[in-house]
């Protein structure tokens, strides 16, 4: 069976679905591989790396997928690509709701199958699949680096001839993937950090990375997967009240607190933002799903009071080598789980491939 993979097209996007070594391990399990020339290069794969690792390199999209049972993305394509098809092959990449409708037509003419990669269920069986988790680490740590770079101190403390200067302090709100990423790097920073989340059940994950647990009295939210579930109104009172205590006296604030399927949780009001210190800054991870903060505006810098708050868009495409290198792995868990004997099987009734199959055969399927 031949594996397609094309260069990516969105905007900013700098990450390639394979790398040469995942390349490698699939041409170990039969699989034919074809590469777009330049797909890898903006991660820092050129194309005699995938060359040498075995891929057929192709000069056109047409070449790439011609044939090509399983094609492998990190963002959804456009519609025009999908035209190119083989009938009954699979779309694998990460697929919000809109790009779906904008892609159905098109898998429906050529009775194609797509899978979404942030519908990975979480269940141990697709642990290695899981991208959303694999990309969300890398945020967390970029997204402290881009907030102690926007800062107008130092985040450890350090003691000169000229003096002793204090630590920062840092609070993470949120404490999943990303935000337990954030706290183990401004900690390595030299912060004194804090976090904040609606689910106790992570306040021992988070005092083993050495920071202080924010609660909110009477409050928990813990939905399906260990995911944090829509807070009722009292309930969402009482994180504000606690939250709003607590950010006044600090510098750095990451925020990446998001329920899967709505609307990102509003944490931060703009009342909260002009009470911090001048000098302050908010990064806020969830600026693409409608911002933790009242202020966020995703992809721009906004200055309120002295405040920074930063909207960061696609923070793991801005370290696309590492990035590329621990999607393309699961990638690869998930198409040893998908092809057998040669074959892709598409099942929808797979506890793993039915949660991820938003299209089968040409027909949209939930979620």
């Amino acid at each position: 069976m031949r594996i397609g993979v094309l260069r990516e097209t969105a905007p900013g996007e700098r990450r390639v679905a394979l790398v040469p070594d995942v390349v490698s391990r699939l041409r170990k399990l039969g699989l034919e591989v074809a590469v777009e020339r330049g797909a890898g290069l903006a991660a820092g794969f050129p194309d005699e790396a995938y060359e040498a690792a075995g891929a057929v390199l192709a000069a056109t999209p047409d070449e790439v997928l011609a044939g090509a049972g399983l094609w492998l993305q990190v963002q959804a394509p456009g519609p025009e690509p999908v035209e190119r098809l083989g009938e009954g092959a699979a779309l694998v990449c990460f697929l919000p709701s809109a790009a779906r409708a904008a892609l159905l037509p098109a898998l429906r003419r050529r009775r194609a199958s797509a899978l979404a990669m942030e519908l990975v269920p979480r269940i141990t069986r697709a642990q290695s699949m899981d991208a959303l988790s694999s990309q969300a680490t890398l945020a967390g740590y970029k997204a402290v680096l881009l907030g102690a770079s926007a800062m107008g101190k130092i985040l450890p403390m350090l003691t000169t001839a000229a003096g002793t200067l204090a630590p920062a302090r840092a609070f993470v709100l949120g404490a999943g993937v990303a935000g337990l990423q954030a706290i183990a790097t401004a900690r390595r920073l030299g912060a004194v950090v804090s976090a904040f989340d609606v689910r106790p059940a992570v306040k021992e994950q988070v005092q083993s990375l050495g920071a202080a647990f924010v609660a909110a009295a009477q409050v928990e939210a813990e939905g399906r997967g260990g995911y944090a579930k829509e807070l009722a109104e009292e309930q969402q009172r009482r994180v504000l009240e606690a939250v709003g205590r607590h950010v006044v006296e600090q510098d750095l604030v990451i925020t990446t607190a998001q329920v899967p399927g709505r609307p990102a949780p509003r944490l931060l009001t703009g009342e909260m933002v002009r009470s911090m210190r001048p000098g302050a800054v908010i990064v806020d991870l969830a600026a693409e799903s409608g911002g933790n903060c009242e202020l966020t505006r995703a992809g721009r810098t906004v200055e309120e009071a002295g405040v920074t708050v930063l909207g960061p868009v696609n923070l793991p495409a801005t370290v696309p080598l590492h990035a590329s290198q621990m999607y393309a792995r699961n990638l690869l868990a998930l198409v040893q789980h998908l092809v057998r004997d040669g074959a892709l099987v598409i099942d929808p009734a797979d506890e793993i491939t039915g949660a991820m199959a938003v299209v089968h055969g040409g027909e949209a399927r939930g979620p």
